[in-house]
């Protein structure tokens, strides 16, 4: 089994860390180790347990909605959130409460994303890509590659057709026909090196950004059939790309509070400052973003991180919850609230990022 590459200095792995199946570089990032954002494969002691914990069904737990949970999207007003042990949950009153979904895997899940209130997908270990057709509520498995021993990271989809999953040593998937088959294309990326692909995005009226491991970024004005090697702003790795409500505008970010800005699809970068209270510069990394309904962009990350922009990412204010827990996810709950998803499972907070009270 192929183990990590480690590329840089920053990404080194942290002294005496340990994996456990079926943990992740992200999972563990979000349990204290930055290094670790995104994914990592299990031992090779673990693979039998792994290769088991796909040909089952989660198991239920009452405490799903307080797990390790990776990310969190929209089925129309629906929320619906995906994590470890292959828990998705989903809830209909703006978060207040959940429902665990039947899902046909105990692997770790790592994203979703919905086209519209019924279909949907997610992704994990084990390259597998779980669908749905009733908003959530029952999933089946469309893709599993166990000789991968890699996760998919993310995924996208262009209408209920055409989409595209990123992951592990430079994999990309497509499907033409809303994920009944799908197709490894990743050779269709100038990347030798194989470097991790952490995160796929549109940019409004221009096309799609990937990023990854080293500052890997890649871009496609045809919607994924074809793709340019960009220099990117920086060497160390990039966990999440989002477009915003501007043509051509978009949001790269990654560790040790890096986030840039392009307007003309990646042409130029500009780094954005991110102030904190103390008076000094972000340094936590961040992991993922939301383009919400009216414009604002919210971007999470370690420490508790949120940062939120008002005017298409020129700038932030940032806000670090005291509880410090790490997120690896966010979205509006559709009620000028937020739903954070991350270490400690679902954390309802206001539009800053504060936790809501019972008052509130």
């Amino acid at each position: 089994m192929r183990e990590p590459q480690w590329r840089t200095k920053s990404e080194q792995p942290v002294s005496g860390a340990t994996l456990s199946v079926p943990m992740s570089r992200k999972t563990i990032s979000l349990l204290g180790a930055l290094s670790f954002l995104v994914m990592s494969v299990a031992p090779l002691s673990a693979v039998a347990a792994t290769e088991a914990a796909s040909d089952f069904n989660s198991i239920p737990s009452a405490k799903a909605a307080s797990s390790l949970l990776l990310s969190v999207a929209h089925a129309g007003q629906r929320l619906v959130a995906v994590g470890d042990h292959g828990h998705i949950l989903y809830s209909d009153d703006a978060g207040k409460s959940w429902t665990q979904a039947t899902v046909p895997t105990r692997q770790l899940l790592t994203s979703v994303f919905f086209i519209n209130d019924k279909k949907g997908w997610a992704v994990g270990h084990d390259a597998q890509i779980l669908a749905t057709t009733d908003g959530g509520t029952t999933w089946t498995r469309q893709f599993e590659d166990l000789k991968r021993e890699a996760p998919l990271l993310d995924i996208w989809f262009q209408d209920e057709n055409h989409g595209m999953a990123v992951g592990a040593y430079g994999a990309l998937l497509e499907t033409t026909d809303g994920g009944k088959n799908w197709e490894d294309v990743s050779d269709r990326l100038d990347n030798e090196d194989q470097y991790h692909l952490n995160s796929i995005a549109s940019v409004k009226d221009t096309g799609l950004l990937v990023v990854g491991e080293a500052g890997a970024i890649f871009r496609s004005r045809d919607w994924g059939q074809t793709w340019e090697k960009l220099e990117g702003p920086y060497e160390g790795s990039l966990f999440g790309v989002v477009g915003t409500r501007e043509a051509g505008t978009a949001l790269v970010y990654g560790l040790r509070g890096h986030l840039f800005r392009t307007t003309d699809f990646g042409d130029t970068w500009q780094q954005v400052s991110l102030p904190t209270a103390n008076g000094g510069e972000l340094e936590f990394g961040l992991s993922e973003g939301s383009l919400l309904a009216d414009g604002t962009i919210v971007v999470v990350g370690h420490g508790g991180s949120v940062l939120e922009s008002k005017d298409d990412g020129k700038s932030f204010s940032v806000f670090n919850r005291s509880d410090r827990l790490s997120l690896a996810g966010v979205s509006s709950a559709g009620n000028g609230n937020l739903v954070l998803v991350g270490q400690g499972g679902i954390h309802l907070a206001t539009a800053t990022g504060a936790e809501l009270t019972e008052q509130q």
